[in-house]
């Protein structure tokens, strides 16, 4: 246990009128779908992988080497204010401990739903979820829970018949989850705040339930929700 007592303190948020640093972890498919909402939104963003030659090629690939730079994980945790972790469940846990040190003070947005290889259930238990274990796993950060029910092709096609998609923006920090709505409001969806990370229990298991409907009925992984009744 890290007996300094200045381990644990956090850093002041970047007020409304400053632009903070933001870096997106994992070149995947719901990192690609990420970077590629956020960028024309906010600039100088860090796209980031274990190898930066990867996100350099992930770069050049998708053409926004002018406002998204590739870096590895350590520049990323280091420089950025907000990171999002477009990586799998247990990968994050074994991110956040590696770069504890420099992501103390920083807000992480926990994408990732903890599903089982055959995506047929959930790794956690019922009272718990991936969000609450990330939290748990770094106290000295501000967790906040977002996407979690947005699947990675719907960022290219977000108009439904019934509207456009959620999308829930939970945390236990209530000034990091106003901090991180604001940062996602211009992206084409209805930001709505989601509650606590407690919430997180039940929008995980809604998205499982969702992709299997969505697989029954033949139209996955185009699927995501919608509050009926709430109005923008």
């Amino acid at each position: 246990m890290n007996s300094n007592p200045t381990s644990h303190r956090r850093l002041p948020l970047s007020s409304p009128t400053t632009s903070p640093r933001l870096a997106v972890i994992g070149t995947g498919r719901m990192g690609t779908a990420l970077i590629g909402a956020l960028s024309p939104h906010h600039r100088h963003i860090l796209w980031a992988s274990r190898d930066e030659r990867r996100s350099a090629d992930a770069v050049r690939r998708i053409g926004l080497d002018d406002h998204v730079r590739p870096a590895d994980h350590e520049e990323a945790v280091k420089q950025a204010d907000i990171i999002f972790l477009a990586i799998w469940h247990q990968d994050e846990l074994d991110f956040v401990e590696r770069h504890r040190e420099h992501l103390a003070g920083k807000t992480l947005v926990q994408l990732a739903n903890p599903f089982t290889a055959d995506f047929t259930d959930l790794t956690t238990a019922y009272d718990t979820s991936a969000a609450e274990q990330l939290a748990e796993q770094i106290p000295e950060a501000r967790v906040v829970g977002a996407f979690k029910n947005i699947f990675w092709v719907v960022f290219d096609q977000p108009q439904f018949p019934e509207g456009v998609s959620d999308l829930l923006v939970t945390g236990d920090d209530e000034a990091a989850k106003a901090t991180v709505m604001r940062l996602l409001d211009p992206l084409p969806f209805r930001v709505l705040d989601g509650g606590t990370l407690r919430n997180n229990r039940v929008i995980e298991r809604m998205t499982l339930l969702s992709r299997e409907i969505a697989v029954r009925y033949d139209h996955y992984p185009r699927v995501a929700y919608r509050l009926l009744g709430q109005e923008h």
